[in-house]
């Protein structure tokens, strides 16, 4: 079975049957290649493979790759997947998977920073140039509207309304969302669509929002380069999803319920929103700490 063939059905599946997420579908078609190039090279066959053999295997991702928990339940999920797809397409009567349990997930608090150390950050970006004066209003549009990066990337020039402060977003399985953003990113997303993106464009005529040298859509690798460079600069050790989750922290700490910030966010699932009230009492535990401490004396 050549793994070529095998993996180019698996992904038309995924995107016509299952309709995942195009992100979604790359991660699963990359972890069943690890996973047939596994058998081969341990002279096995998908045909047969059982789930010690399935187990084997990961164990081998685990201590090869370092995966955590949250890695290998991923790697369990576009197993189960992939061979139904072997079901489907006869190759196989069972999924050896489906016995195999899921680790539980270490809930890990994401982290954020102060209002007052973003604008910091953001003000080290050198908005003199196209570049700088774009990537100052990239990384101020995802933090006024919380985006994520694969989100921000695939914004066009008609998905932001000026008039009603808000930005059309397609989110993660290409649901579609209305986000607000703030009066600061609406002043640079001014300026960036006067004086830089025209100059960066040139003679290529784009859809896209934000684009590169070249004229054509920024891709998410040049965004995570070019924050941090900030971050560095700026002396500020943190990912791009930290504006995300710094986004969403302060709604709540303002007063914004957590179902308004689920939409907000774009989750599927309330749960995933609610790991952003322990990020707020884990703040608040923090401040406490730091500004009550003759009560923490007493209280030691």
């Amino acid at each position: 079975m050549k793994i070529p063939a095998i993996l180019e059905r698996y992904r038309s599946r995924l995107l016509a049957l299952e309709r995942r997420a195009p992100l979604t579908v790359e991660t699963y078609k990359a972890e069943v290649r690890h996973l047939l190039e596994w058998i081969a090279a341990n002279n096995l066959d998908v045909e047969s493979i059982d789930s010690a053999g399935i187990s084997d295997y990961l164990d081998y991702r685990r201590v090869q790759d370092a995966l955590d928990s949250r890695s290998i339940a991923k790697a369990i999920s576009a197993l189960r997947s992939f061979f139904r797809f072997m079901i489907d397409e006869q190759v196989r009567t069972d999924n050896p998977v489906s016995i195999l349990e899921s680790p539980r997930r270490s809930m890990r608090l994401p982290s954020v920073l102060s209002r007052e150390a973003v604008d910091r950050m953001l003000e080290t970006v050198d908005h003199s140039t196209p570049i700088g004066l774009r990537d100052r209003t990239i990384f101020e549009l995802i933090y006024s509207a919380g985006l994520r990066v694969s989100e921000a990337v695939t914004l066009n020039v008609q998905d932001v309304f000026f008039e009603k402060g808000i930005a059309r977003i397609r989110g993660k399985g290409n649901k579609e969302r209305l986000v607000p953003f703030g009066e600061e990113a609406e002043k640079w997303l001014r300026l960036y669509l006067r004086d830089a993106r025209p100059r960066l464009a040139g003679a290529v005529r784009s859809q896209a929002l934000f684009i590169g040298r070249s004229g054509k859509r920024l891709s998410r690798k040049g965004i995570w380069k070019n924050y941090s460079a900030v971050t560095g600069l700026a002396g500020t050790s943190s990912r791009l999803h930290v504006l995300r989750h710094s986004y969403a922290t302060e709604l709540l700490s303002g007063g914004a319920d957590l179902r308004s910030v689920q939409e907000l966010l774009g989750h599927a699932d309330l749960t995933t929103t609610q790991i952003y009230t322990h990020v707020d009492v884990s703040l608040l535990r923090e401040n406490h700490r730091r500004f009550m401490p003759k009560l923490r004396e007493y209280t030691e």
